[in-house]
């Protein structure tokens, strides 16, 4: 685990990313972590974006969409932090095992 500055988060991310093996992932939590936003590496160069916080959704992107809508779910999820938790997940299945949907 890591606290992250909120100005760097998105290129550490993007950089953590590129170096895992699939399903892996990052995990971002508010530093309260009652917001949270997961970032899984799939097959082919496709990414799945897991946003549990002010909205629940899933999102499916290829590479070349994922900074994009990472830095709008970054600017959602996180709008008054200064500091992000990053923690590496190794597949989706660790997610839903240690956050269980409420």
């Amino acid at each position: 685990m890591a606290l992250i500055s909120i100005e760097s988060l998105r290129p550490h991310v993007l950089r953590l990313l590129a170096k895992v093996d699939p399903p892996a992932g990052v995990e971002l939590l508010s530093f309260k972590r009652d917001r949270r936003v997961a970032v899984f590496r799939l097959p082919e160069e496709r990414y799945l974006l897991v946003e549990q916080g002010f909205t629940r959704q899933e999102c499916s992107v290829d590479a070349s969409g994922l900074s994009r809508l990472l830095k709008a779910t970054i600017k959602r999820e996180f709008p008054r932090s200064h500091k992000v938790r990053v923690f590496k997940i190794s597949s989706p299945e660790e997610l839903i095992k240690t956050h269980p949907r409420k």
